[in-house]
């Protein structure tokens, strides 16, 4: 009961999460944008629509997804989110990523990459899970794993706290599993440190209170919607 409560209430924060990405992005008809970690598209297409562009490209690691992608119409890449990415300097007007940062090995290259990507004066959204939102703050209380890293084990997802997503279940893809998640401001001071200006940071999912209030205290929410700018 307790955990089919708290799954409602994750899904009410997810979607209000991604109304605020919709929210950060800018309209602009010649965009160019890049969506990494874009799985089969559905996503991409949402956000491409919300921008006014059909200049969709998409990155992913899984090929069965990106092959879904493909049949809507985005230009996909085949790659690791860890390395090299296959694109030009300067090439985006735009880069979005959602719940990709916490799966990756190597954050540094990640940002430095998206860095690179980006046109002078371009923009990234990014959000992922936050480590200081009250319901990891209360699992680490409790002696559990925060809800957040939870999924470090293929062979058994939901790994040490009895409400997770996906608890007991397993995965072949170990591209799924959480290596490092961030609190409000380790994540701003890293990509600052990666030369980005964040311009808005946006909360939501304020457990176990409705999940607008996260709007209002990002520093505590479960998901956080980062926008930042690469300086001309």
């Amino acid at each position: 009961m307790l955990r089919s409560w708290f799954h409602r209430m994750r899904s009410r924060a997810d979607r209000l999460n991604r109304e605020q990405i919709l929210e950060l992005l800018e309209p602009n008809s010649n965009a160019a944008l890049l969506d990494l970690g874009c799985d089969n598209g559905d996503w991409t297409l949402a956000l491409g629509k919300r921008i006014g562009t059909a200049d969709l490209h998409g990155l992913d690691v899984v090929g069965e997804r990106l092959e879904e992608a493909a049949r809507r119409g985005i230009q996909t890449h085949q790659g690791d989110l860890n390395g090299i990415l296959p694109f030009a300097d300067s090439s985006f007007d735009g880069v979005h990523t959602n719940q990709v940062i916490e799966h990756l090995a190597d954050t540094d290259r990640f940002l430095a990459e998206i860095v690179r990507i980006l046109k002078p004066g371009g923009y990234c959204v990014l959000s992922t899970e936050n480590l200081a939102s009250w319901c990891n703050l209360a699992s680490l209380a409790l002696g559990w794993q925060p809800f957040s890293l939870t999924n470090v084990s293929a062979s058994r997802l939901g790994i040490g706290n009895p409400l997770a997503i996906n608890r007991g279940q397993s995965t072949q893809y170990t591209s799924w599993l959480h290596l490092r998640v961030f609190a409000y401001r380790g994540l701003v001071e890293l990509l600052e440190g990666h030369g980005l200006r964040v311009e808005r940071v946006l909360g939501s999912g304020y457990f176990p209170l409705p999940a607008p209030l996260g709007r209002f205290d990002p520093r505590h929410a479960h998901f956080l919607a980062l926008k930042a700018r690469r300086p001309f």
